[in-house]
């Protein structure tokens, strides 16, 4: 469990973990993985993934393969989640879906601003149009 701001919690577990060196930087590689991000709103973020790369330093970590993130009635499926604590940034990558009470989209990327709590959503070519099906 891990303090990141003022009422702000990190919390990662996993059913397997091995200490890896990454450029001198103690890093966990991590298999079978739920992270929870608690805020002062007592609302969890939950995120899952069959693997993931935590950094010991500064937090940051990677979620491969199927991973999922839950928020109230909001889920996104991917295959790759950047958790970066030093910018305050989540970018969602690799065949991305969000479902939500009002629709499903599909896209290339989600970027997620932790401090403004603004996303951004679009695809890797600017020809291509992010697909939207209301309920």
């Amino acid at each position: 469990e891990v303090n990141i701001d003022q009422g702000n919690q990190y919390i990662i577990f996993s059913d397997m973990s091995e200490i890896i060196n990454i450029n001198n930087i103690e890093t966990l590689k991590m298999i079978k993985v739920t992270a929870i991000i608690k805020s002062d709103n007592k609302i969890p973020i939950i995120i899952k993934s069959d693997n993931a790369n935590y950094n010991n330093l500064n937090h940051n970590t990677i979620f491969t393969s199927n991973v999922s993130i839950e928020y109230l009635n909001n889920k996104i499926y991917s295959e790759k989640i950047d958790l970066n604590f030093e910018n305050m940034v989540v970018k969602i990558t690799e065949n991305v879906k969000y479902e939500g009470p009002y629709g499903l989209v599909k896209s290339d990327n989600i970027v997620i601003d932790l401090i403004k709590k603004k996303a951004n959503i679009f695809m890797n070519n600017e020809t291509e149009k992010v697909k939207i099906d209301k309920k």
